[in-house]
């Protein structure tokens, strides 16, 4: 593909537009992690260093409608304390209207204009074609770097792009896709991939995708149940597609036909109950007793998933290990994330979602080569989806 970026264009007194991600996590009207804000003010910053007059367009959360609660003040307010001051960010009222478009036409040089929650118009998800076009109006330039709505075909991401002048993408976008496109099209070998969460589901296009490019694959989190069950191994209460049990043969035995180790936890932490409550108890063995739940990696999956990561070149992370949300069963987690760090020697990269937020947490994010703001977009990517805010993007 060939995509143009904002650092090789020429922005002096034209409108650029930048579609960024700033659905960030709010207790009221409090950012609890403002990763996506600051993963954005590199882009920014180029745009207004280049003399671009700077418009940024963003969603947050699903509001049904106009809901002040999910308002983008709190974000504006953020990014201005992060410019450190030195530009005006002005919040308009929405995102399309006589409004903004007074807004659009009296910016000065310098300020930085956000609009208003794209989603409090339906037409954004429905990527309707009028409110696209309106959008439009208001720029010279369109940048994309909003690599985590990358794969939904929406008015900001799709729809507007086609009626705008010039088109390119920022520096975030150009840092996950070189990183993830990296991992895909030519990783350094061994190959490494960790793939957890709750439901194989999720993950099957993701582990056909990598299987006949990995070096080892291995499987954490309650999707692994579903798989050690798919092998007669007694797993208890814990979670199990009981529906995908032949799916996670058929990979188990693809995996043996490409000769790539697709790694399963030989021990587990358990309990008798979710959350914190049950009694804490460790299974040393593959075959967890009836009356217990597998809640996270035991120590000796742990030694040996880590000692797969320390021997590879590139490692490839989606999905949390465990319960992370709970203290006692993060340690999988952590100890996938220290492991990563550990190893200078390769390219580590974390698939965003629960992995992001857990290694972002524990403050090792910053240690990681590349630690994605998409979740849904970095795992459709990793499947070998194409992203409609990617296509949009590519010249011929």
């Amino acid at each position: 593909m060939t995509i143009r970026y904002i650092d090789d264009m020429q922005l002096t007194g034209k409108r650029v537009f930048i579609r960024v991600d700033f659905n960030v996590p709010l207790e009221g009207r409090r950012i609890t992690d403002d990763t996506r804000i600051r993963e954005a003010l590199p882009t920014i910053q180029k745009a207004l260093d280049l003399g671009g007059k700077v418009i940024l367009a963003s969603h947050l959360g699903r509001p049904k409608g106009v809901e002040p609660k999910l308002s983008l003040e709190p974000a504006a307010s953020r990014l201005s304390e992060l410019l450190g001051g030195k530009h005006e960010v002005i919040l308009a009222d929405d995102c399309v209207g006589d409004g903004v478009r007074k807004l659009v036409k009296d910016q000065k040089e310098g300020q930085v204009l956000m609009l208003e929650n794209l989603r409090f118009h339906k037409e954004e998800e429905a990527n309707d074609e009028a409110f696209a076009r309106e959008l439009a109006s208001f720029a010279d330039v369109y940048i994309n770097d909003a690599f985590g709505t990358a794969h939904r075909a929406h008015a900001s991401t799709a729809g507007m792009v086609p009626h705008v002048k010039e088109k390119g993408a920022g520096l975030l976008m150009r840092k996950e896709l070189e990183y993830l496109g990296g991992a895909i099209k030519n990783p350094a070998k061994p190959f490494v991939a960790i793939l957890g969460g709750s439901k194989v589901s999720d993950k099957i296009k993701v582990i056909e995708s990598l299987l006949p490019k990995v070096d080892a694959l291995l499987i954490g989190g309650a999707m692994a149940y579903t798989f050690l069950k798919s092998q007669g191994i007694e797993v208890g209460k814990s979670r199990v597609e009981e529906d995908k049990l032949s799916m996670a043969t058929r990979l188990l035995e693809a995996a043996q036909r490409l000769k790539t180790s697709l790694v399963l936890p030989i021990d587990h932490i358990c309990s008798t109950e979710l959350g914190d409550k049950g009694p804490l108890r460790e299974v040393p063995d593959r075959a967890i007793p009836a009356d217990l739940i597998g809640l996270d990696i035991g120590p000796k999956t742990r030694a040996m998933y880590a000692e797969h990561i320390r021997n590879a070149k590139t490692v490839v992370w989606n999905g949390p290990m465990g319960m992370f949300e709970v203290e006692r069963y993060a340690a999988g987690t952590r100890a996938v994330a220290e492991a990563m760090v550990a190893n200078k020697n390769a390219v580590t990269i974390v698939g965003g979602g629960d992995s992001a937020a857990a290694v972002n947490e524990m403050g090792l994010g910053v240690k990681l080569s590349h630690v994605s703001t998409g979740g849904g977009a970095s795992l459709e990517f990793l499947e070998g989806r194409e992203l409609p805010g990617v296509k949009a993007l590519e010249t011929k």
